[in-house]
């Protein structure tokens, strides 16, 4: 079976220009959530959908290897890292991730941002305008360090937070935001390759029982440890996904404050509406647009032959907003999570599947958590939003209010 194709002889301008809704505008136009394009002169196969989701990320159809940019890769996730693993030796590393990540650690680093946040509020008080997104991405660089059990402060955690935001902010882009990240990750990895230098020799003394001490003794199927660029990776693949948190957390006061009924859902804390409204948010705010896959073992999907080395992009930002699956879903509508559990291949802000087995963000628990906690922080903070253009470009990755986010605090 014919796959519906992109009209365009190359669609790399239309991608970069429509951006988040590329996909979305493209399977709505064809009538199809699969479809066939050219990127950069390369074919590729975009999806959307509940469907496309189970498909990708069904543990054995994909490699991410080959998948994105050098430039995406080498910020995001690098050579060498979880995220570029298969099989059983992705398996094998995932679980010190989840073991790191899934419910009590998760809630012990949404302790230490809220203690950031008690630390730092001071230096906001007073002040007409703060700059959230650089302001929540030191708090969550702080906590991140803080709860690893290497805990970095004034310089260090200033030179820290703007490697990280560098690396996040550049990872979607071509040109001088790509070349600055990229130029600033190298002293990231230098720092996360002495800090697990100094774990493994002692120089630095941690507990046995910290993330970082887990990090730096973990050993792989052949029983070796990690080599120290690997395992700084990982150090890294720890950190900088914390502190891409602060776009969400922007997300959440603004719709805090720009969305109707969203203040008022949450101002009782109930933890069922703080977890709802962290889901909605994850939902309607544009966080990546597609996630990028090679087949590694061929199938059929939609009557047509997937063969090995495809090149198969996900649309996240579309299967978020699929109206297949989501009533309203231009809608900010906290509520439809009170009486729906989301399905693992239909809310997929951070990836589908199983967090065991597939390629799926293990953060997710710590961007809920820290959102859950956010919440009340902000309602029992007096401050305001000050006149500004919150306009979000979707033709930036990852996105922002165009011009940042701004409070004013009393």
């Amino acid at each position: 079976m014919e796959l519906p194709r992109d009209p365009a002889l190359d669609s790399t301008r239309a991608f970069f220009s429509e951006g988040y809704d590329w996909i979305g505008n493209r399977c709505r136009a064809l009538g199809s959530d699969v479809f066939r394009a050219r990127i950069l002169l390369r074919p590729v196969v975009c999806m959307m959908g509940e469907e496309a989701a189970r498909r990708f990320y069904d543990g054995d159809s994909f490699t991410r290897a080959g998948a994105m940019p050098q430039t995406t890769l080498r910020q995001l996730q690098d050579k060498g890292s979880v995220q570029a693993l298969d099989g059983a030796a992705h398996r094998h590393r995932k679980q010190l991730f989840l073991s790191m990540m899934v419910g009590d650690p998760a809630e012990a680093l949404a302790d230490a941002f809220e203690r950031r946040w008690h630390a730092d509020l001071p230096r906001w008080q007073g002040r007409a305008e703060v700059r959230m997104h650089e302001a929540f991405g030191r708090l969550l660089c702080g906590a991140a360090c803080d709860w690893l059990g290497v805990p970095v402060e004034n310089d260090a955690l200033r030179r820290r937070t703007r490697e990280m935001l560098a690396m996040i902010g550049g990872a979607g882009s071509v040109g001088p935001r790509a070349w600055r990240g990229l130029a600033l990750r190298r002293g990231a990895e230098h720092w996360a390759r002495e800090v697990v230098r100094h774990v493994r020799d002692g120089t630095l003394a941690v507990r046995k029982d910290t993330p970082i001490a887990r990090l730096a003794g973990f050993r792989d199927l052949d029983g070796e440890l990690l080599d120290l660029r690997t395992a700084g990776v990982e150090l890294l693949n720890i950190v900088r996904p914390t502190v891409a948190v602060s776009r969400f957390l922007c997300f959440a006061t603004l719709a805090l404050h720009r969305q109707r009924g969203a203040a008022a859902f949450v101002k009782d804390r109930e933890p069922a509406r703080l977890q709802a409204f962290a889901q909605e948010v994850r939902r309607f705010y544009p966080f990546f647009p597609v996630i990028g896959g090679r087949v590694r073992t061929p199938f059929r999907f939609r009557g047509h032959a997937f063969g090995r080395g495809d090149w198969v992009l996900l649309g996240l930002h579309a299967t978020n907003h699929d109206p297949r699956l989501w009533e309203a879903p231009e809608a900010f509508r906290p509520e439809r999570f009170l009486d729906r559990e989301p399905g693992a291949f239909a809310l997929v802000p951070q990836g589908a599947g199983a967090h065991a087995d597939d390629h799926r963000c293990p953060g997710e628990w710590i961007t809920l958590a820290l959102l859950r906690r956010l919440v009340p922080l902000l309602l029992a903070t007096e401050h305001r939003l000050p006149p500004q253009d919150l306009s979000i470009p979707h033709n930036r990755f990852p996105t922002l209010p165009r011009r940042g986010l701004r409070l004013g605090f009393a």
